[in-house]
C-alpha cells in the first residue's frame, strides 16, 4: 500500500484538525526523543554484552 503526496497531505490536515498544531508538534518532539533514547539504550546494551578480557579470574 503506497501513499502518494496527496494522500499524505490529506492525512496531515486531518491530524492537525483533530489535535491542533501545538499538540502535533509536541507529539513529534516526544517521538523523536523516544527514538533517540531507544538508540542510546541499544548502544549501551551492546557495550555491556561484549565479553571482557579477564583471563586472570
Amino acid at each position: 500500500m503506497n501513499f502518494g503526496p496527496t494522500e499524505l497531505i490529506i492525512i496531515l490536515v486531518i491530524v492537525i484538525l483533530l489535535f491542533g498544531v501545538g499538540r502535533v508538534g509536541r507529539i513529534g518532539g516526544e517521538l523523536g526523543s523516544a527514538v533517540a533514547n531507544f538508540r542510546k539504550g541499544m548502544e549501551e546494551g551492546g557495550k555491556k554484552d561484549k565479553p571482557t578480557d579477564d583471563t586472570n579470574v
